[in-house]
């Protein structure tokens, strides 16, 4: 067992329009980020077959378009994303969004880009 912080040295990678995450758990079953986006950005709308996720807003308020609707999700809320949905989230304030995202099992093969 150990803790993560994100002041500890954790896998860090690039996603998207110049977004940032940071892996807190990756494993099989389970996977947590710690992710950023700039202001005005926005993740290509996709899909899990085996993964459901669910998205907790740290920092800013993101917009989710899952099938149809579009969510306004605000500092301190989450949201579930069933497995199978089209998805994606957008940034359109003027600060950085900040959020956790935990997938079951990982998304690591399983996004399928739609649109």
């Amino acid at each position: 067992m150990s803790v993560v912080s994100k002041d500890k040295p954790l896998k860090h990678y690039k996603w998207g329009n110049l977004c940032d995450g940071w892996n807190l758990v990756e494993e099989n079953a389970l996977s947590v980020k710690w992710e950023r986006m700039p202001p005005h950005t926005s993740e290509q709308k996709h899909f899990h077959e085996k993964a459901q996720q669910f998205f907790f807003i740290l920092k800013g308020e993101a917009i989710f378009e899952i099938e149809q609707e579009r969510v306004l999700v605000k500092k301190e809320e989450g949201i579930h994303i069933p497995t199978g949905k089209h998805h994606r989230i957008i940034n359109e304030g003027n600060v950085d969004l900040e959020f956790l995202l935990s997938s079951q099992p990982s998304t690591i093969g399983d996004r399928f880009h739609v649109d």
